[in-house]
């Protein structure tokens, strides 16, 4: 991976969580998690990576709130990164922090 685009994937979610964390205007979205970023090669399309905690519905709210809010999230990008084209961003939920709580669950079952 360039050293470039695994720096501005940092930056990006760096970005992104203090954006939603602190100047976010929807309450829906300051409870979400931004735990990753994965750039094209091209560097014109972001995956974003996300963890809410809720219900499968809230989950899927905040999908949908996510999809909204992309433009003004592009638009802070675009006064905070300093290159010349913003990415496109896509919103993917994080399912790694279920799926290693269900290891660990599996793990204390165990009885070591």
């Amino acid at each position: 991976m360039a050293f470039k685009q695994e720096r501005l994937e940092k930056i990006i979610v760096r970005e992104l969580s203090t954006f939603l964390l602190m100047e976010a205007k929807d309450d829906r979205l300051k409870y979400v998690t931004i735990t990753n970023c994965h750039l094209t090669g091209d560097l014109s399309i972001a995956t974003v990576f996300y963890t809410v905690y809720g219900t499968d519905e809230q989950k899927e709210a905040t999908k949908e709130v996510l999809q909204e809010a992309k433009g003004m999230l592009r638009g802070h990008l675009g006064r905070s990164l300093q290159v010349k084209k913003i990415p496109d961003l896509k919103f993917k939920y994080d399912e790694s922090m279920e799926y290693g709580d269900k290891i660990e669950s599996i793990l204390k079952n165990l009885n070591l």
